[in-house]
């Protein structure tokens, strides 16, 4: 931090000059916010014929393909920046054969998602397999299995599928979210080996094994018994590491890195921002958005000022870039 000179000694000092009157702060706001820096994370469920609420979130909602739809074009209306979109099959299997389908619950919601709303919002697809397959986990298990341990550079041949498959779908964006290394450079060298120079990379470095994602296992119907620690990083590391998963993708081509989850990582972000030479997003998740649902339910925090303090301070920490489960309500509050 720079030195400051020392401020005049009070009386003549008065900070509490800049604080008088709602205008007042605004006019010396130095943090804002637009509804074009938010992205709204959207759940598509294949089977079902009306929307699923989930109970540990509160008004957000399992999509069929018709109300994903209409939610995506309400978002859109509301000046939101993107979507990120995850995909929840009715069928898993070992190797998430469903994730790389065109036919697949998640390809055919952005090719729809695509068709309607052509470039009038960025379009991002959560390039990972938790969600396709029967053990839960982010990628293709070892031969034997044993303990979950998840088989890198075999994951990295069903993440390049997955590239190309939500490439032709047409999302914008894909979101490795995996946390496999190599993963970056294996998607990039698919997607241009496939031509698709034209979409990017959205590289969650870093993502932390968080304790903030268990609502999140709910929206996706997760199958997954046990943990991430062995791929996801640790909490107990400092930000040096961070920077290294960050210099790390980079160098494989990301074209924006993000800090996963925001308000428990707030340094981590800081960090981040001051280093990365790309837009820096973060994702405040299902974990965050559920405390803050739960206490103001309960008359503990005002939701509205909770809403906007949380964001804000994201967005001070250095992010430019903000997923959010209130993308929609705070877009229009701004």
């Amino acid at each position: 931090m720079r030195e400051l000179p020392h401020p005049a000694p009070f009386p003549t000092y008065r900070p509490r000059r800049l604080r008088t009157t709602p205008a007042m702060r605004r006019l010396v706001a130095d943090v804002r916010i637009s509804p074009s820096d938010l992205v709204l994370p959207m759940f598509v469920r294949e089977g079902i014929t009306e929307p699923v609420a989930i109970a540990s979130m509160p008004g957000v909602v399992q999509h069929t393909m018709e109300s994903l739809r209409k939610a995506a074009a309400e978002a859109v209306d509301a000046g939101v920046g993107g979507l990120m979109i995850y995909g929840i099959p009715t069928h898993k299997d070992a190797t998430g054969t469903g994730a790389d389908d065109p036919d697949g619950v998640l390809n055919t919601a952005l090719h729809a998602l695509r068709q309607e709303l052509g470039d009038a919002t960025v379009l991002m697809a959560d390039l990972c397999l938790d969600e396709f397959t029967d053990h839960g986990h982010c990628g293709v298990l070892t031969e034997d299995g044993a303990g979950g341990i998840v088989d890198n550079d075999a994951t990295l041949t069903r993440y390049a599928s997955m590239a190309r498959a939500q490439a032709n779908a047409g999302a914008h964006l894909l979101g490795t979210s995996g946390m496999m290394d190599g993963q970056v450079g294996a998607v990039r060298a698919a997607l241009d080996d496939a031509d698709r120079q034209d979409v990017g990379i959205l590289a969650y470095a870093p993502k932390y094994a968080s304790a903030f994602y268990g609502p999140f296992r709910e929206a996706v119907n997760s199958s997954l018994q046990g943990d991430r620690k062995s791929y996801q990083q640790d909490y107990a590391r400092d930000a040096r590491e961070a920077l290294v998963e960050v210099a790390a993708d980079l160098a494989e081509g990301a074209d924006i890195v993000m800090v996963k989850p925001a308000l428990p990582y707030l340094d981590v972000l800081r960090a981040v921002a001051d280093a990365s030479p790309v837009p820096v997003a973060a994702y405040q998740i299902s974990g965050e958005y559920a405390m803050v649902e739960a206490a103001a339910e309960r008359g503990w925090v005002d939701r509205d000022r909770a809403i906007a303090e949380t964001l804000t301070s994201i967005r001070r920490a250095g992010a430019s870039i903000i997923l959010t489960y209130w993308a929609v309500e705070a877009a229009r509050a701004l």
